[in-house]
């Protein structure tokens, strides 16, 4: 019988896209494999965008630890843990390495229970698993997802690197689309909601982070923007939140071929990025997540080390800066330039 392999890898975003080779690498091993996911809810548009995933089953763990003790807390615990049981599992393979991802990946009653090794994880959770893996420190996330894997399950990992998902159409079905409606204008079809994107070739600029210190500055961006209108391209910017709205109104403002997108959801904003002639974007995860969907990206570094967290996409991604060492202009364009 094809094993039966649940994946536990809830949050956050970039960690959510790193975890996708594994299911590459676990379908040429066992192609015909069953393959579930656990994670949080707001990120499960990315596991279902891989065509090697069966099922993907939502949790809400960052939610839960808010409301430990809430009914509503209690309700979702048991709904996960009913639709972990209608499968009867092989291996259950907890690639997070957190107190939270092992308590989530016990709610699966069968199956040998798979982790890191107290020596390779951040948090001392062996007593939690079956079989516990040595997998050195060091490594790229995405290196070490899929080295974890092939340990667990016994198999060689591959030579090549897919994380195996591809833009959606855009614009999208209705039905397919998780933006935020547009209560003033329920009216518009779905091509006319997508009007706001520009006629002529764009790029994607992800300019926002969770950290602060992971900003490039404002005057680069200005001047990154500024420099593509010159070449005949607009630039798009995403945002997700109230903070990231103001700062991709004043990257904007005065601006040529600037666009402030509307809010948009993660599959939409998928669709976007897989129209983009290219994405340039700060350490944060959709930077990761536009190289995972095969677009030319260029990651800007400028707080942390690009060789443990950079964009990981041979041929079509490229990191420029470092810890304490910000890239100029000179060199994004350099950098996008040998993409080219």
């Amino acid at each position: 019988m094809p094993p039966a392999i649940l994946l536990v890898k809830t949050s956050s975003l970039g960690d959510v896209v790193h975890n996708l080779p594994v299911v590459s690498d676990i379908r040429t091993a066992f192609p015909q494999a069953r393959i579930d996911w656990v994670v949080e809810r707001a990120f499960a548009s990315i596991p279902s965008l891989h065509p090697g995933v069966d099922r993907v089953l939502g949790c809400s763990v960052r939610a839960w630890r808010k409301r430990p003790f809430g009914t509503g807390t209690r309700a979702d615990i048991r709904q996960l843990r009913h639709e972990l049981d209608e499968c009867t599992y092989d291996a259950v393979i907890d690639t997070q390495g957190l107190l939270k991802s092992a308590l989530v990946s016990r709610l699966a009653s069968s199956g040998v229970h798979h982790g890191l090794d107290w020596r390779s994880s951040r948090e001392p959770l062996s007593f939690f698993y079956d079989r516990v893996h040595k997998v050195p420190w060091g490594r790229h996330a995405v290196v070490r997802n899929r080295e974890l894997a092939a340990m667990a399950l016994g198999y060689a990992v591959p030579a090549g690197l897919h994380y195996g998902i591809r833009p959606p159409d855009f614009p999208p079905a209705e039905t397919d689309d998780d933006s935020p409606a547009d209560p003033d204008r329920p009216w518009l079809t779905e091509s006319q909601r997508h009007s706001w994107l520009p006629s002529k070739p764009f790029a994607v600029l992800l300019h926002a982070s969770s950290a602060e210190a992971k900003f490039w500055p404002e005057y680069q961006w200005k001047k990154l923007i500024a420099h593509l209108s010159g070449e005949g391209l607009a630039s798009v910017l995403p945002w997700g939140s109230a903070g990231e709205h103001a700062r991709a109104v004043a990257l904007a403002e005065g601006l040529r071929d600037a666009v402030v997108a509307p809010r948009l959801g993660l599959r939409t904003l998928a669709g976007v990025i897989g129209k983009a002639a290219f994405c340039i974007g700060v350490d944060t995860g959709l930077t990761h997540f536009a190289a995972a969907l095969g677009t030319k990206t260029v990651g800007i570094y400028v707080a942390t080390d690009p060789e443990a967290t950079g964009v990981l996409a041979p041929g079509n991604g490229v990191n420029v800066g470092g810890k304490g060492n910000p890239p100029t202009l000179v060199d994004v364009l350099y950098a996008l330039k040998n993409l080219q």
